[in-house]
C-alpha cells in the first residue's frame, strides 16, 4: 500500500479523498493555487505544496508544478478527483513515466473514452447497446444523407464535447446545417476539435449511469445505477441511487452487460458507464474514466467506499467485493448546493457568513466549506453536496425535506432554495420526469 498520495484537486473532492486516505493510514499531500491557501483540504492534508496562481491552467492544470510537488513531498501516487486532469491521458501517461502511481484507468482507456466515436465503437464491439447514429465524425456533404438514414429529430454533438457544448438538436431537414455548424464553432471553441457525429434524439429519456469497479486481476463488479435525470443544460442538479424507473430485472441486466463489456475491454479502476433509457431499452452515450461527482449515493446503497476501491485497486490489490456480496439497501438521493442564483443560475461567489451542516440519521454533506471562507470566483460553483439516504424512497425525500430546511449558507446565494421547491413537486414525488422536465419546470415557473 501507499505511504503517501498527492491529491490532485480541490474543494469538496479533495477533502473526500483525503478522508478515504486518512482511514487507510495513508498520508496526504494537498496542492492549491495562491487563491486556496486557506481551503479546508489544505488545512486537513498532511502537507500542502502552492503550485501557481489563481487561473487553473497556472495551477490545477498545470502538469509540470503537479509531477513537482510530488517528488519534492516524495509521493508515490496521484489522485486526480473529477475535472482538471482527471480524464487527460496525456498526464496519465507523464505521471507513469514519472515512476509515480496514477490513481485512475490506463492511459488508453482514457483516450479511447475521452472520444464519443471511439468510446462507440468500442462499447458496441463488446457487447453494450448504442443509440443509432453515425460510425463517425459527419461531413458538411454527407449530414443530410445520414440524418435522413437516422430519421429526424437528430442529435449533433462534438466528437470531443462534454457538459451540454458543441451539442445541438436538428428537429428537421432545414434545421440541420445551421445547427451542425453552431455545434461545430462552440466545438473548434471549447475543445480545439470541430468534429461532430449524429445521433438519433430521443425525446424524453431518462438519464441512467452504472457504477463500475474493476481490479487488475480479472474481477468487474458494478453498483447499481444512478438515476441523473434532472439537468439543467446538460449539468446535472439531483442525483438517485437507485432509479425510480427500473426494476430488478432491468437493474441486474444491464449491469450484467456492462460488467461484460469491461471484462472484455480490459478496463482497470472506477468508471461509469452512461445510458439514456426510453421505453425500456438503454442507449449506451459514454464512459466517465474516473470518479463521479454522484458517487456518494452508490456508496450510501452498497457501503462500499469506492474511493478506498480505487486506491487499493491503483496499489494492486483485489477488489474487497464480488459481485454476490454487493447488496442494495434503500434508496439515496444527492443534491448540487451551488453558489449561485437558485432561479437564474447566476454564480455567486463571495464570503460566507454563517453556516450551518446538516445531520442526523442518514444525511452526509460532502463540502469544504465553513462559516468565514470565502468562495473564490475562479473555480466551479459546487459549494457542497447534500446526500441522504433512507429505508425507501419516500423516507428519503422526507429526510431530503428536512434536510435542506436544516442547512444554512448565509452571505452568498445558493441553490437550496431550487431544491426545497423540487422536492415537493408532485412529478418528483412520483419518480416521473425525464432529462428535459426540470428546464421545462423552471421555464413556466420563472419567479415574477
Amino acid at each position: 500500500m501507499f505511504e503517501k498520495i498527492l491529491i490532485a484537486n480541490r474543494g469538496e473532492i479533495a477533502l473526500r479523498i483525503n478522508r478515504a486516505c486518512k482511514e487507510m493510514g495513508i498520508a496526504t499531500v494537498a496542492v492549491h493555487s495562491t487563491a486556496d491557501a486557506n481551503a479546508m483540504h489544505v488545512r486537513l492534508a498532511d502537507e500542502s505544496v502552492c503550485i501557481g496562481p489563481p487561473p487553473a491552467s497556472q495551477s490545477y492544470l498545470n502538469i509540470p508544478a503537479i509531477i513537482a510537488a510530488c517528488e519534492i513531498t516524495g509521493a508515490e501516487a496521484i489522485h486526480p478527483g473529477y475535472g482538471f486532469l482527471s480524464e487527460n491521458a496525456r498526464f496519465a501517461e507523464i505521471v507513469k513515466e514519472h515512476k509515480i502511481t496514477f490513481i485512475g484507468p490506463e492511459p488508453e482507456h482514457i483516450r479511447m473514452m475521452g472520444d464519443k466515436i471511439t468510446a462507440k465503437q468500442a462499447v458496441k464491439a463488446a457487447g453494450i447497446p448504442t443509440v443509432p447514429g453515425s460510425d463517425g465524425a459527419v461531413t458538411d456533404a454527407d449530414a443530410a444523407k445520414v440524418a435522413e438514414e437516422i430519421g429526424y429529430p437528430v442529435l449533433i454533438k462534438a466528437t470531443a464535447g462534454g457538459g451540454g457544448r458543441g451539442m445541438r438538436v436538428a428537429q428537421t431537414p432545414a434545421d440541420l446545417m445551421p445547427a451542425l455548424s453552431t455545434a461545430r464553432q462552440e466545438a473548434k471553441t471549447a475543445f480545439g476539435n470541430d468534429a461532430c457525429y449524429m445521433e438519433k434524439y430521443l425525446k424524453t429519456p431518462r438519464h441512467i449511469e452504472v457504477q463500475v469497479l474493476a481490479d487488475g486481476h480479472g474481477n468487474v463488479i458494478h453498483l447499481g445505477e444512478r438515476d441523473c435525470s434532472l439537468q439543467r443544460r446538460h449539468q446535472k442538479v439531483w442525483e438517485e441511487a437507485g432509479s425510480p424507473a427500473l426494476n430488478t430485472a432491468q437493474r441486474d441486466e444491464i449491469g450484467e452487460v456492462v460488467t461484460t463489456a469491461l471484462k472484455k475491454l480490459g478496463y482497470l479502476g472506477a468508471g461509469t458507464i452512461e445510458f439514456l433509457f426510453e421505453d425500456g431499452r438503454f442507449y449506451f452515450i459514454e464512459m466517465n474514466t474516473r470518479l463521479q461527482v454522484e458517487h456518494p449515493i452508490s456508496e450510501a446503497i452498497t457501503g462500499i467506499d469506492i474511493v478506498r476501491e480505487q486506491i487499493r485497486i491503483a496499489a494492486g490489490g483485489t477488489l474487497e467485493f464480488r459481485q454476490k456480496d454487493v447488496t442494495f439497501a434503500g434508496h439515496a438521493i444527492e443534491c448540487r448546493i451551488n453558489a449561485e442564483n437558485p432561479f437564474t443560475f447566476q454564480p455567486s461567489p463571495g464570503l460566507i457568513t454563517t453556516f450551518h451542516s446538516p445531520g442526523g440519521l442518514g444525511v452526509r454533506f460532502d463540502s469544504a466549506v465553513y462559516d468565514g471562507y470565502k468562495i473564490p470566483p475562479y473555480y466551479d460553483s459546487l459549494a457542497g453536496k447534500l446526500i441522504v439516504h433512507g429505508r425507501n424512497r419516500n423516507e428519503c425525500l422526507m429526510r431530503l425535506r428536512r434536510a435542506l430546511d436544516e442547512l444554512v449558507v448565509g452571505g452568498i446565494e445558493t441553490t437550496i432554495p431550487l431544491f426545497q421547491k423540487l422536492v415537493r413537486e408532485p412529478d418528483i414525488l412520483n419518480g416521473d420526469y425525464h432529462i428535459h422536465w426540470l428546464e421545462q419546470w423552471l421555464a413556466a415557473n420563472k419567479p415574477s
